[in-house]
């Protein structure tokens, strides 16, 4: 079972039945029938307006954003699929502080559900620093499907390892 490598804290009962749809081929099916079509944020500036859309909604009195982008640098061996960084610098004597959100590239073509929990996740970081119980209270106050999308990409990852994508004769271009 390596290649459930992104499961790997879910139950033996789950990661054998994600095994059984991986051998039978009908995983990917399974991702098409939950989310058939991909989002349509292709750009930079559009990732940015969708992810401040979604923080003034649920976290308006938070740090601003200085920045919000796709990055192809991220990827698995970080461990990530985004990256929150808080970047404090000192500018004569005043301390400037700067939010800034990476979104792997890799989710560009996407189902929105699954980036919305990616962006919703690095949003939580301006609040709570840690992964801890408020953390993901906060991620599920603003996505409250947080989980099953968390656990959707996560069978779309393994897909991905396994050489099938779901997406990529379903694509949508902005």
């Amino acid at each position: 079972m390596n290649s459930l490598k992104y499961l790997s804290g879910y139950s033996p009962e789950i990661q054998q039945q994600v095994q059984q749809h991986l051998d039978a081929g009908t995983l990917s099916k399974l991702l098409l029938k939950r989310h058939p079509v991909i989002h349509s944020v292709r750009s930079d500036k559009a990732l940015y307006d969708y992810t401040q859309t979604i923080k003034n909604q649920f976290l308006r009195q938070s740090s601003p954003l200085s920045k919000v982008i796709f990055d192809d640098k991220i990827s698995m061996s970080h461990h990530a699929l985004g990256l929150h960084s808080y970047v404090a610098r000192v500018q004569g004597n005043k301390i400037k502080a700067k939010n800034e959100i990476r979104i792997s590239s890799r989710l560009k073509r996407v189902p929105e559900p699954l980036l919305r929990m990616v962006v919703v996740h690095e949003l939580a970081h301006l609040k709570e620093k840690d992964h801890n119980k408020a953390f993901y209270n906060l991620c599920i106050h603003m996505e409250p499907d947080y989980h099953q999308f968390e656990f959707d990409l996560r069978l779309l990852l393994t897909c991905i390892d396994a050489n099938i994508s779901p997406y990529s004769t379903n694509t949508v271009d902005a």
